[in-house]
């Protein structure tokens, strides 16, 4: 255990310590913010207001707060995996370094190293993604704010799963990986991708039917409407009491994937929280069997 525990500190001190790779994942959420407020706000605010009835119009207070939901939604689903391959690239460079081979000639057993590298990228990423989550409840206070101690509470609990969910895929992936291009290409390709098919750029529901089926059997599609019902419940509250049909609200929650249709039947949020749930236990999992038949092959 005091092997574990001063592995996972080193792990997340060279995280930390790393300049470059700290202040990139950082200041990284904080730039998406101010992006996707920019350029997504205007398409979000449409969105909401061509499925109000005709004649029908809500308070800019309402249209804000129903923006910056999605925003933060789209911006922490993100963020969650994002961070997660970044703080985990540690394993790899220990590779690259060296600095693997020296502790695998040790009397160190490689489950404790493994399992360092796994625990510590996950506190490394949940701390920036909860300063994320900060700067976030900040912007939503400042445009309109609708959120219920449950709703931020679950927003939380929410961070937490996506994180851990994040961290195991990542530490699957960056397996496999032995070289710093791998890691460069592995990065890129999930920074810019990873956001499109988890729903979080674009939602579900302007994709194409065989697309739209397809992204219904990854995990990170029912993280990202997880997040979003939390973020967004007090802003539909709200519109309800001011008289909008149910009908309009639910062609919202269908056209921001609040409501998931899983081949024309709706799913249910325990549904989507067994989803990722069961993501993290079939990765971590996967993990620890790639590291035993390692070491037996070793």
């Amino acid at each position: 255990m005091n092997a574990f525990t001063s592995l996972s500190k080193r792990n997340i001190a060279m995280f930390f310590k790393d300049k470059g790779m700290f202040f990139t994942s950082l200041i990284t959420p904080a730039i998406l913010l101010v992006l996707y407020a920019t350029f997504l706000s205007n398409i979000y605010r449409s969105s909401f207001t061509a499925n109000l009835p005709e004649g029908f119009s809500l308070g800019d207070s309402i249209v804000n707060g129903a923006v910056a939901g999605q925003l933060f939604s789209s911006l922490i689903a993100v963020s969650c995996i994002t961070v997660a391959f970044c703080s985990n690239f540690l394993m790899v460079q220990d590779k690259v370094t060296g600095a693997y081979k020296d502790f695998s000639i040790t009397p160190l057993k490689k489950s404790v190293l493994s399992y360092s590298y796994y625990v510590a990228a996950f506190l490394s990423t949940l701390t920036v993604t909860l300063f994320a989550c900060a700067v976030c409840f900040i912007y939503v206070a400042i445009v309109g704010w609708y959120l219920s101690f449950s709703d931020i509470l679950l927003i939380i609990s929410d961070v937490l799963i996506l994180t851990m969910f994040g961290t195991a895929l990542s530490s699957v992936v960056n397996f496999f990986l032995n070289t710093q291009g791998q890691v460069s290409a592995v990065g890129a390709i999930v920074s810019a991708g990873y956001g499109f098919i988890c729903g979080a750029y674009i939602p579900i529901s302007q994709f194409s039917k065989g697309l739209a089926d397809f992204v219904m059997f990854l995990p990170g599609t029912y993280g990202t409407s997880l997040i979003r019902n939390h973020c967004m419940s007090g802003v539909f509250e709200k519109m309800a009491s001011e008289g909008v049909p149910q009908g309009a609200i639910t062609a919202m929650r269908d056209s921001i994937d609040c409501n998931l249709y899983f081949f024309g039947t709706e799913v249910q949020g325990w549904v989507s929280y067994a989803v990722i749930l069961g993501a993290v236990a079939l990765f971590v999992g996967l993990y620890v069997i790639l590291n035993l038949v390692k070491k037996k092959n070793k």
